[in-house]
């Protein structure tokens, strides 16, 4: 099965309506059902974008006071392309306590969520957050996903957790205001692609919001990462955008590949896990693509 993926580079800029983010919000969804993606992928924070809204308290506190419109919003953009759209993250509220929360919107009306599960310094002490508790993976028509936000992609125990599961592609919606946050998010990317024989999908925002604390700045590029192997491109890059442009990049990824090189690739990654030799609480499957029936198990020393 092949899967078309679109990533979008979303330009932060101060705005005056909502009506202005949702006009921006559809012209990448627009562009993206152009070039028919399966999945359209918005960064991590974008709607922080609403706190630039003159006459608006510019706090992150007050972000879920736009998430009745945010989930009008991509709920009816969903449905109308057919698109599964992942809407990036947004600050939701639940019993008092603020989450940053990436969105699956389905084509048939369905909102799934996943809250972001590792917190930078800023999201706790600035933003004061909270982490998320569960992961999950969800099915699609086009096969098992799963949403990791930004910092999650730095810690592979928790994209190990989620390819056991049975997901073949991450959606990592992505914030980073330099050059070495974005780094960190990108070679981490590139390492659970190997580790994992799995497809990994990010992208961040680009801009600033000049009246937005902690959204001044904006280092940002969109990527499509493949495991380094022969059937894939040599440098683990199946396409990416220009750093820091207002853009939209697109690609079709071939899942069969995967399960080729879990079975038969250069290097076997996957099925070459030595829990005799690491204790290791996991969740895998048994030798082969990933399909088959999971089992928990937990290896002491």
């Amino acid at each position: 099965m092949k899967i078309r993926v679109s990533a979008v580079q979303y330009h932060l800029h101060s705005i005056g309506s909502f009506e202005d983010f949702a006009n921006q919000v559809t012209h990448y969804v627009k562009t993206a059902e152009e070039f028919a993606a399966d999945f359209v992928l918005f960064p991590e924070f974008f709607t922080t974008q609403l706190l630039s809204i003159p006459n608006q308290k510019q706090t992150i506190q007050n972000l879920p006071h736009y998430t009745d419109r945010y989930y009008s919003l991509f709920t009816s953009l969903a449905k109308e392309t057919g698109m599964h759209i992942i809407g990036g993250t947004h600050i939701i509220e639940k019993e008092g306590r603020l989450y940053n929360t990436a969105h699956l919107f389905y084509p048939d009306g369905r909102i799934a969520e996943q809250a972001k599960l590792h917190l930078t310094p800023t999201e706790v002490k600035e933003w004061h957050l909270t982490p998320g508790e569960t992961v999950q993976i969800f099915e699609t028509e086009k096969g098992k996903i799963a949403m990791l936000t930004c910092y999650d992609i730095e810690f592979p125990e928790i994209v190990r957790i989620v390819r056991g599961m049975g997901a073949d592609v991450v959606f990592c919606p992505s914030c980073t205001d330099d050059r070495h946050g974005f780094q960190r998010v990108r070679y981490t990317s590139h390492a659970r692609t190997i580790e994992n024989q799995i497809y990994v999908v990010t992208t961040g925002t680009v801009g600033s919001l000049p009246t937005v604390d902690f959204m001044r700045a904006n280092f940002g590029q969109a990527a499509v990462i493949t495991p380094n192997d022969i059937p894939f491109p040599k440098n683990g890059i199946l396409m990416e955008g220009e750093i820091n442009h207002d853009m939209i990049i697109t690609a079709d990824l071939d899942l069969s590949l995967l399960y080729k090189v879990r079975e038969n690739g250069s290097v076997t990654t996957w099925r070459d896990r030595r829990f005799d030799l690491y204790p290791d609480l996991s969740v895998h499957g048994r030798k082969g693509n990933g399909d088959e029936p999971l089992q928990k198990e937990i290896l002491s020393e």
